[in-house]
């Protein structure tokens, strides 16, 4: 009914053009216009003035002779102040940007290795957007974004490359292993070494305070009983020694049998060895 009136609707982020007598005439704008179409007047299209994206896969090789498909997202829409021109200067829009795509990138990536081509996907976007910026800006169309969305190597070269990555991170890991045990290696013996000095500090603390002991001893044996001479002291002592000796190799449960006389004569014979072992050690 609208229409045989001569009413058109135009909606929202659409715009349209109108012709008269199939000649352009001007772009109308959302709402409601009269059209009467028995003078001439009447609507050619629509032209949405919304954000479109076109995905486009481009195959093409590095500069290292690797075949690799370059995937871009190119986000566009028309200009309302250019209508006219987006409507009637292209056909088809999106092959003439997936024209403009296929050019540029196989003019850039060619420039480059395998490794750079992934460093710098934002160049080569940019390079893109800028060529797309020029070339569609005369047909009524601006380049809201170009995006690299990913670079797809050939299936063979992907498995190479994760080889590649995997052999490294396991480089990477051994050498850390083998630093941890180099580590450990150096604090084990650094441990042994600080535990057999403090052994022998005490061994010689041990053994100074038995010297002292003996010596005290001595001393005050001397004292309390009058007529003793050294060498009777250390007789005694010397037997009080072996009898502690026998004592605890006898209370070990972990000993083997060790056969030692043991008679009165026995404990002078070792007394005597003791005394004459010392005083060859002072005499040298």
């Amino acid at each position: 009914m609208g229409q045989a009136l001569g009413l058109v609707q135009v909606d929202q982020s659409t715009v349209a053009i109108k012709e008269n007598f199939g000649k352009f005439s001007e772009v109308l704008e959302p709402g409601c216009h009269f059209l009467p179409w028995c003078i001439g007047q009447q609507i050619a299209g629509y032209l949405s003035l919304r954000v479109r994206q076109l995905d486009v896969r481009c195959e093409t090789k590095t500069k290292d002779n690797v075949f690799v498909t370059v995937v871009a997202s190119v986000q566009y829409r028309a200009l309302a102040e250019k209508a006219s021109d987006a409507f009637y200067k292209l056909s088809n829009t999106r092959e003439q940007i997936q024209s403009y795509v296929f050019d540029v990138i196989r003019a850039t990536v060619p420039k480059l290795d395998l490794d750079d081509a992934f460093e710098q996907k934002n160049d080569i976007a940019k390079a893109v957007e800028e060529e797309l910026e020029k070339a569609m800006s005369m047909y009524g169309y601006e380049i809201v974004q170009t995006l690299i969305v990913d670079i797809e190597p050939d299936d063979r070269v992907k498995r190479a490359m994760n080889e590649i990555n995997a052999a490294a991170r396991m480089r990477v890991a051994a050498s850390e292993k083998a630093e941890a045990e180099k580590i450990l290696q150096i604090k084990k013996a650094e441990g042994e070494a600080e535990s057999k000095y403090l052994a022998g500090v005490g061994i010689a603390r041990q053994r100074q305070a038995i010297v002292d002991g003996l010596r005290d001893s001595v001393l005050a044996f001397s004292e309390n009983v009058p007529g003793t001479t050294a060498k009777d002291i250390m007789d005694m002592v010397l037997v009080t020694q072996y009898f502690d000796t026998m004592k605890e190799i006898g209370a070990s449960s972990k000993s083997s049998s060790v056969f030692i006389p043991h008679g009165p004569g026995a404990v002078k014979d070792v007394a005597a060895q003791i005394r004459d072992g010392l005083l060859q050690a002072k005499l040298q």
